[in-house]
């Protein structure tokens, strides 16, 4: 699937759930269709915000596409239902990348207060931990050392202070970018290409992988 997939048909889904019937379709082409509809698509605007810094992530990465690197986007783990955004496999084969994608506040500065990750005012914290825990499960599930599954995360909208933070959290360091810093970070992060031990690997993790399916 292509990158930000399955949050646009997430978007689309809720606004035509928001309007099923023949009295909603009325109303909303009235432009009345009530605080339900409202309500779906605030929430449809979400995704669908979500879906567009995917999509924009996947520009970046096309970059590291060019330069070896084997890229997925829209991905479940085998046996879990959480979502992938981005799944990286390094063109030296010793590393995987699982990258999410977060589109947070413009107006507000994402940085570390006593070790906690903020934007503005608003502890995200715990989706990173959350981005850690998902790196871990992929390394279980696909028989990889934890230290060779990289969880890191590509802030938009929102400016990262100083255009990285490094995180501790309780399943490992996750790295927090900005746009800018994504492709050089993870570029010369990389080692020697190996084209036969990079395409072990990726045949490796990607056993374990499938386009994800939101069960909601």
């Amino acid at each position: 699937m292509s990158a930000g997939g399955s949050a646009s048909a997430r978007a689309a889904a809720l606004r035509a759930a928001a309007r099923k019937g023949w009295w909603r379709r009325v109303l909303a082409w009235l432009g009345v269709g009530g605080r339900a509809t409202r309500r779906a698509d605030a929430r449809a605007a979400l995704w669908s915000h979500g879906a567009a810094g995917e999509e924009r992530t996947a520009r970046l990465l096309a970059e590291l596409q060019a330069q070896g690197w084997v890229v997925w986007h829209d991905l479940m783990l085998y046996g879990r239902r959480f979502n992938l955004d981005h799944v990286l496999i390094s063109p030296c084969g010793t590393a995987v990348v699982v990258l999410d994608t977060k589109a947070w506040r413009r107006t507000w500065t994402t940085g570390l207060l006593h070790g906690r990750v903020y934007c503005g005012p608003d502890d995200r914290h715990n989706q990173v931990e959350k981005v850690a825990s998902y790196a871990q499960a992929v390394a279980g599930v696909a028989g990889l050392r934890p230290a060779a599954v990289r969880p890191l995360i590509v802030v938009h909208g929102s400016p990262v202070a100083g255009g990285f933070l490094e995180v501790m959290t309780p399943h490992g360091l996750v790295r927090v970018l900005s746009p800018e810093s994504l492709v050089p970070t993870l570029a010369n992060g990389a080692g020697a290409a190996d084209l036969w031990r990079a395409g072990a690997l990726a045949e490796q993790v990607g056993r374990v992988l499938s386009p994800y399916v939101d069960r909601r």
